[in-house]
């Protein structure tokens, strides 16, 4: 399956070296649901994320990193609202 998605997220320093690396990595997923759970957590990390979709992809989506929370809690809400309530017999 081609990637439709990427993730982006700061990489810490391991050792100093005398080239200059760069600070950020980023990896490439089939679906938006693996890039969501690679994301996630990277943000439990701590590290600074942005994501969205590789072009020509369409629609095209670019989640900066002040709006990766809200992308995260994306679809949660209605498997939330989906879920069978409990009997209580």
């Amino acid at each position: 399956m081609t990637p439709t998605w990427y993730v982006t997220f700061e990489s810490r320093p391991r050792i100093l070296r005398a080239r200059r690396r760069s600070p950020r990595q980023t990896r490439t997923f089939a679906t938006e649901d693996e890039a969501k759970i690679f994301a996630r957590s990277k943000v439990e990390e701590g590290l600074i994320v942005s994501t969205g979709t590789i072009n020509p992809h369409l629609p095209r989506r670019h989640i900066p990193s002040s709006q990766v929370h809200q992308w995260l809690s994306e679809g949660q809400e209605d498997s939330v609202e989906s879920a069978p309530l409990p009997d209580n017999e």
